[in-house]
Parts: structure tokens; C-alpha cells; sequence
């Protein structure tokens, strides 16, 4: 047996039993197992591919969904009075879209998916290399389909990247164009979207299954002008994709809330959730959002950041009667355990605001420090009270929800079946409003834009719809002028360029 392979075979294991607390493994800890043993028992291929779905974990509640929503008009990380969230000014850069080669989440989010595509690649090789797995072919359409992920994400903010997938090349990638990165992407995602398992079940809760691939495939046709405008829409085949989910066992949950709380796991609505656990390095959301005193009346046991609340015109834009705005944004007056509203160390009730207001410190661009306690944060994924650490709430990278939204946005766009698209953007506005007189009689592409603003707030698509929909690059009065259309790509960041001359660096920057 090589050395390579027992060191590998070590660190992929050491990897896999951190993950164990997200997954509920009972897993057997296997000392001096021959790797061409390896991967005789389901427990055992578990082990192998758990650390594929931990990578996942750079996407949420960091990296993209900082990049996508503090780079639309759904959030700011605002600069807080003394100084709080400064960190560089990456975060004024992603507000006034005036990011560079070398800020910090930019090369952050960059590094996550490339190491995570090499962890992909990793254990591909040591899994099609051994003999003794059974049903690999099912085991590798997995791991293609957690790459495929991680490249959609590369297309979606990077576009232009090198496609790598043979982990035993160590030569230097050179850059790939975007349409040919996207069309890898669909044809790694139609070569396993018949040999996943298309169970809707416990079992499969977390795994790459018949309905993630297809709603992957519908993300990327969804977006087909914009990544592979030479290849034309693909509405249709859109429309197709969708139709295939939602003939799986999901369901529109009647409880919005239940794909939010804590034990989230039991919502039928998600289609493919990054598994969080708080023995795991779990999901530290609420550090990042959260004031530093809002842990009192929450009855959390944890230090807080103060960082990411929602731009003040997201907020107002919905329905006063839209559920979803409490469902999704802590506001308002918090108090001690007296019955008090809780003071700021700036001497300031602590009342979070709608509203931001620049007040301090003020530069030549308009950006500088708010008061600590202005603006809405997120409260979308339920403060389990007593917590004395990370969150353990899944976050859902699809949902049905969603695929009833791209299904009805695809039918407008083709101008069908205007009933259906209504059907299904009131299916979802339903349980957000207590009155029918709120459901739409038809519905329009702004419709559609709009409900997707209402019921996807925070989860990490505010970039993507807002590029699809022509509104990524528009002035937002009191916080950035329209921008050109570099910034609908993030740069290469310079140190990859550094490190690799086969490099590119994207247009404009």
C-alpha cells in the first residue's frame, strides 16, 4: 500500500468524524484499515464522503452570502460608531461596488470554492480507485454533484475559471471562458441526474439527489442569458427542470417558519440544506447580525458582532401586511429583564431602526459610522433561547419555494400558461397574509421579481436575481451610483493571479 494513500485515507477520515455531529453517523473509528478495504459498509462510504457537504459551509453564513447580498440591495455591514466592521473597507466596497482584485471576501470567497473543488477532486480519486466499493458509480455522481455546486457558484460570481478535476494534475490550470465553464456545469449535472438517488426522505436529507441536480439545472437555465448568452434562453427547459422537482415528494410547507427553526431538518420544503450542528461549527449567524446586547432579551448565552442588517428600502418596499417582515427582520425596541429598553454603550435606547443613517467620521465617497443599534437584522432563522454557542439551523440552499418562483418567472418570460405562473407565485404568497384579498389575479415579470424579493430575503440570491433582472448595476439613492457592467463579475483575485501566470483576469478590473 502506498503512503500517499494511508495519509490520505487519515486526513480524509480526521476530516469526516468532525463532520460526524451534522450528519447523526455512528460511525466506527478505523485504525490501519488497508484503503483497498476501505468503503466495504455504508458507515464506512459516509465516512469517505462527508467532508464533500462540510465545504458547503463556506457559503452560508460567510463568503457568497456576504458577496451576494452586501453586494445587492438586500443588505449592508455597515461601519458601526467606533469603528465595528470596518475590516478594511471591503464592506463600503461591496456597498459603493467599488471592490478590487485584492479585497479581502473577495479573495475569501474565491479560495472556498476552489479548495473545495480540490476536496471534491481528492476524494473522487481515492474513491474510483478503490476496488472494493460497491455501487461507486452512484457514490462518484455524488461528489460530481457537490463540484457541480461549487462551480455554478464560480460561473455565477467569477465567470471566467479554471474547470480542474483530476486531483493527481499538478500542473498549473489555465483560465476557462464562462460559457464553456457553463457548459461543463450541465454536463456534469445531466450525467448524474439519473444515477443520484431521487429519494425525498431522511436518509437523503443533505445528500446530492435527483431533486437537487434538477434544480441545480434549472438555476443554471434560468440564468442562461446571462452566463451563456451565445447558447440563448432556455425558459423551457427551465420550466422542465422545475416540473421534474416538483414531482418529487416536497412540499410547500403551511408553515413558513418551518424551514427556519432550529430542528429544520423535518421541513419537507428543502431540497438540499447546508447541515449545521453546534458540536460542528455550526451556523454563526446570529453572531454575525445580532447587537451585542440583543443576547438579553433573546436569552442567548454568546457574545455578539453587531455586523449585516438589510438596506432600509428592501425592508420598506414589502406589504405592511406581509408576515414575512417580522418572519425575517428583528426590529424595534429590545428590552432587559426588568421590562426596560436596554441602553447602547453610546448612552442610546437600544430601538433597531429601518433606517441607517451615516452620521459619523464621513468621507470623501459619503461612507462612515452609524449608531450601533440602527437597522433591521436577520431574524429569519429562529434564536434557539438558551443557546450558549452555534446555531444548529440548516440553511436551505433550495427550496421549494423557489422552484415554484423560477417555474413561474421561465412562463412569463415565454408568455405561457399565465395562470400556472399565478398559481404558483400565490401558492408561496399564501401563507405570508392572512387575507386572500392580498393574492395576485396575474401576475408579471415585476411580480415575480418582487415575490422572489419578499420570500428569499437573506438567502443568498439578491445578486443573482437582481443581474437577471437588469437592476444589479442601478443607483441606489443615498448609498452607490449606477456602476458599469464590470462589477457584474468579480476579479480574479490578485493572489491566484500571483501564484498562477495561466490566469486571466476578468474584463475591467
Amino acid at each position: 500500500m502506498k503512503r500517499t494513500k494511508i495519509l490520505s485515507l487519515i486526513f480524509v477520515l480526521s476530516l469526516s468524524f468532525i463532520y460526524q455531529g451534522c450528519t447523526d453517523l455512528e460511525e466506527e473509528v478505523y485504525d490501519k484499515l488497508p484503503v483497498d478495504e476501505f468503503g466495504q459498509t455504508t458507515d464506512q462510504i459516509n465516512s469517505l464522503i462527508a467532508p464533500i457537504y462540510r465545504t458547503l459551509k463556506g457559503v452560508f453564513p460567510s463568503n457568497y452570502f456576504l458577496l451576494s447580498e452586501c453586494s445587492s440591495d438586500m443588505a449592508i455591514t455597515p461601519t458601526r460608531k467606533g469603528g465595528d466592521w470596518w475590516d478594511g473597507g471591503q464592506f463600503k466596497e461591496l456597498r459603493l461596488h467599488t471592490w478590487s482584485p485584492n479585497t479581502s471576501l473577495v479573495t475569501g470567497s474565491y479560495n472556498s470554492a476552489m479548495e473545495s473543488i480540490s476536496s471534491c477532486n481528492k476524494i473522487y480519486a481515492m474513491i474510483d480507485e478503490n476496488q472494493s466499493i460497491e455501487n461507486k458509480e452512484q457514490i462518484l455522481a455524488e461528489i460530481r454533484g457537490v463540484r457541480a455546486f461549487w462551480y455554478y457558484l464560480l460561473i455565477d460570481y467569477y465567470g471566467n475559471v479554471p474547470i480542474v478535476t483530476d486531483f493527481n494534475d499538478t500542473s498549473l490550470p489555465a483560465t476557462s471562458p464562462r460559457a464553456e465553464v457553463y457548459q461543463f456545469v450541465l454536463d456534469e449535472l445531466n450525467a448524474i441526474k439519473d444515477i443520484v438517488r431521487d429519494d425525498v426522505t431522511p436518509a437523503s436529507y443533505g445528500k446530492i439527489t435527483k431533486g437537487v441536480v434538477y434544480t441545480l439545472l434549472a438555476k443554471m437555465y434560468l440564468n442562461a442569458e446571462v452566463w451563456n448568452p451565445g447558447g440563448g434562453s432556455k425558459w423551457q427547459e427551465c420550466v422542465d427542470a422545475c416540473n421534474v422537482v416538483m414531482d418529487l415528494d416536497y412540499v410547500i410547507e403551511p408553515n413558513f417558519k418551518a424551514s427556519f427553526v432550529v430542528q429544520n431538518q423535518n421541513s419537507k420544503e428543502i431540497i438540499f440544506p447546508i447541515v449545521f450542528s453546534t458540536a460542528d461549527g455550526g451556523n454563526h449567524l446570529h453572531y454575525r447580525t445580532l447587537h451585542y446586547l440583543d443576547p438579553i432579551p433573546l436569552n442567548l448565552n454568546v457574545g455578539t458582532w453587531n455586523g449585516i442588517s438589510a438596506m432600509p428600502g428592501y425592508v420598506k418596499a414589502y406589504d405592511e401586511a406581509d408576515k414575512r417582515v417580522d418572519w425575517s427582520f428583528l426590529t424595534g425596541p429590545m428590552y432587559d429583564t426588568n421590562g426596560d429598553i436596554l441602553i447602547t454603550a453610546h448612552g442610546r435606547e437600544l430601538i433597531h431602526t429601518v433606517d441607517i443613517e451615516i452620521e459619523y467620521n464621513i468621507d470623501e465617497d459619503g461612507w462612515g459610522q452609524v449608531e450601533q443599534e440602527d437597522g433591521a437584522r436577520c431574524s429569519k432563522w429562529e434564536f434557539e433561547s438558551g443557546l450558549n454557542g452555534d446555531m444548529e439551523n440548516d440553511m436551505a440552499i433550495f427550496r421549494l419555494a423557489d422552484v415554484y418562483l423560477m417555474k413561474a418567472e421561465a412562463l412569463v418570460r415565454l408568455g405561457q400558461d399565465n395562470e400556472e405562473a399565478t398559481r404558483l407565485v400565490n401558492a408561496v404568497r399564501r401563507r405570508a397574509f392572512d387575507s386572500d384579498e392580498k393574492l395576485l389575479s396575474s401576475v408579471t415579470l415585476d411580480d415575480v421579481y418582487n415575490e422572489r424579493r419578499y420570500e428569499l430575503a437573506w438567502e443568498i440570491y439578491g445578486r443573482q436575481d437582481m443581474i437577471r433582472f437588469g437592476t444589479f448595476l442601478d443607483e441606489i439613492p443615498g448609498w452607490k451610483p449606477e456602476t458599469n457592467e464590470t462589477r457584474l463579475l468579480f476579479p480574479i483575485p490578485q493572489t491566484a493571479l500571483d501564484a498562477n501566470p495561466n490566469l486571466q483576469q476578468n474584463p475591467g478590473y
